[in-house]
């Protein structure tokens, strides 16, 4: 099967010039509440997201949709917070990339942190890639795909994407 890159490249030139505002209107939204992911085990993530990434928990209680299931949630700065359930009993397979599922998760830090993190996720033998000097591409112990960026908030790669 051979890919179309001009029709793509067509479509998304129609797609910029269709919806790309040239005043964009202020949002509905305040901001992401949460992020929500599934742990199968509560402590090893607390560990790999609070003690390797430093995102500090804020708080576990019990999930009100299932008994016995925890939510609970780590602070990843500007207000906004990575939360997890677990579903004790419920067999859910590992973590699957799927049409309308998550493909990953980017975190802004600044360069310092970028880079005292890119030396813990080695120390600790995670695997990682890092592309463009700016990501670091690597999965939780469930195998979330994540990316820490050093860009700031509203960036990528230099380009104002907000």
């Amino acid at each position: 099967m051979t890919t179309d890159h001009a029709a793509i490249d067509a479509q998304r030139v129609r797609l910029r010039e269709k919806y790309l505002l040239p005043h964009r209107p202020s949002s509905s939204a305040r901001g992401l509440h949460h992020f929500a992911l599934i742990s199968s085990d509560v402590e090893r993530t607390i560990r790999f997201y609070q003690e390797l990434l430093e995102f500090p928990l804020t708080e576990i209680f019990e999930n009100r949709d299932y008994r016995g299931s925890n939510h609970f949630f780590f602070d990843i700065g500007n207000g906004n917070l990575l939360a997890f359930f677990d579903f004790p009993g419920l067999d859910l397979g590992p973590y699957q990339e799927v049409l309308g599922g998550l493909h990953h998760i980017a975190i802004s830090v600044d360069p310092a942190t970028w880079e005292r993190l890119r030396g813990k996720l080695e120390m600790a033998g995670v695997p990682h890639q890092i592309e463009s000097g700016a990501s670091i591409y690597f999965k939780d112990p469930d195998g979330a795909r994540l990316e820490l960026l050093a860009d700031h908030l509203g960036e990528m790669y230099g380009s104002r994407v907000m």
